[in-house]
């Protein structure tokens, strides 16, 4: 279903967060070209206060590992956390704040989750399914060392990135996505108040 005439604007619009991706996941150089979609986001004094890891293969289970020492499970061996295994790629997005006296740290955050969901609409393009996630542990130390973050940075979550199954992307392609009014997101200053 076409809502938008421009490419970029349908695209935008018919991107979906996909909880269960397929295998397979862009290369190194695949996602460094898709990063050269991302490095314009809106980034007050160009600080690109942000960074990305790719975790791949046996960095899943690191993950795992961390996930669990952070939720004080322990495991059998060779039972791994199957959570970080739900695709084939995972982008650990990293806000990398600098000082500044004219940027503060949250509009620096905001930057960093603004190249995520660039990356994000880059992948969905690109013809990748992409689903952001958190949880409660994402900045529990066990995982910020394996990430090796300084004191400064956040952990904002990881993209799980793989393929989608081509049945899903027409429907969703079909699919009508419900589009919703401008009136709780659009509006203006509140009226002047002359008793101050």
């Amino acid at each position: 279903m076409t809502m938008f005439s421009d490419p970029v604007l349908q695209a935008m619009a018919m991107r979906r967060s996909l909880a269960k991706v397929g295998p397979g996941a862009p290369s190194d150089e695949e996602l460094g070209e898709l990063l050269a979609a991302v490095t314009p986001v809106a980034d007050h004094k160009a600080l690109r206060p942000w960074r990305l890891l790719t975790l791949r293969g046996d960095d899943r289970a690191r993950l795992g590992t961390a996930l669990d020492a952070a939720a004080g499970v322990e495991r059998e061996p060779g039972d791994a956390n199957a959570k970080p295994f739900r695709a084939d790629l995972l982008i650990a997005v990293v806000a990398s704040p600098k000082n500044h006296p004219a940027v503060p740290v949250w509009e620096q955050h905001a930057t960093a989750a603004g190249a995520a969901h660039l990356l994000e609409l880059a992948l969905w393009r690109a013809g990748w399914g992409v689903m952001w996630r958190t949880g409660l542990a994402v900045n529990s130390p066990a995982v910020r060392r394996l990430h090796g973050l300084a004191d400064s940075e956040l952990l904002m979550g990881w993209l799980y990135v793989g393929s989608v199954d081509a049945d899903l992307r027409a429907r969703i392609d079909e699919a009508p996505r419900k589009v919703l009014g401008p009136e709780p997101f659009l509006g203006a200053l509140p009226a002047e108040d002359s008793s101050a």
